[in-house]
């Protein structure tokens, strides 16, 4: 079993906090233990209560075309939420349940080692990027340790909002150049070439003529 199928298992018998109580299912997350991309979103919804799985309803079907635009489909990535259950009326998740879900979501960046993380919504934009507007930094990529953080709205908001969605589509349109630049300052150095001036069998500099 993968770490990744472990968490799901501790997932789906969670009682750390209150969300255990209402849900139908669990919703650890989907996608490969390789994926390069992480976009993780706040909790889950009706349809994602139902399913356990995430972005199902309809700012999933919208999720799933923003991904294709992108030149990517939704098995090429990892999808996930901060919280694993989904919240009575989709209201916000408290602090308690956004901490009890911490611990999962943690090591399931650790399992996957993604190159980017895609925040959809403030609450996860809020857990990687504390204190700042979402407004502000839609669609930028900034480097958190050892990956890149890119804030984006959530998908329903375009549904919700419809002048969002021009800036949710021009967000996706970058990934592919923001994959691309992520992956060259992600990648090791080349191992650095030997002095022209090296010795092949002592390593020792040699003397270089002037002259």
């Amino acid at each position: 079993m993968s770490d990744l199928e472990k968490i799901a298992v501790e997932v789906s018998v969670c009682t750390n906090c209150a969300l255990h109580q209402t849900r139908k299912k669990s919703v650890p997350g989907v996608g490969p233990a390789d994926a390069e991309i992480m976009l993780i979103g706040e909790g889950p919804g009706f349809n994602e209560d139902e399913q356990g799985l995430p972005f199902v309803g309809q700012s999933g079907q919208f999720l799933s075309e923003l991904l294709a635009q992108a030149g990517l489909k939704r098995e090429d990535v990892w999808i996930g939420n901060v919280v694993k259950c989904r919240p009575p009326g989709n209201r916000d998740p408290l602090p308690d349940e956004l901490s009890a879900c911490d611990r999962y979501l943690e090591r399931q960046i650790a399992a996957i080692n993604p190159k980017i993380i895609i925040t959809l919504g403030r609450f996860s934009m809020a857990k990687f990027l504390p204190g700042v507007k979402i407004s502000q930094i839609h669609g930028q990529m900034s480097r958190i340790g050892e990956r890149f953080v890119i804030a984006m709205f959530h998908p329903a908001a375009a549904l919700h909002q419809p002048p969002l969605k021009p800036a949710i589509l021009a967000d996706f349109a970058r990934l592919p150049a923001l994959l691309d630049e992520a992956r060259a300052k992600l990648s090791p150095p080349a191992a650095a070439e030997k002095s022209a001036y090296t010795s092949p069998v002592t390593d020792e500099p040699k003397q270089m003529s002037l002259f």
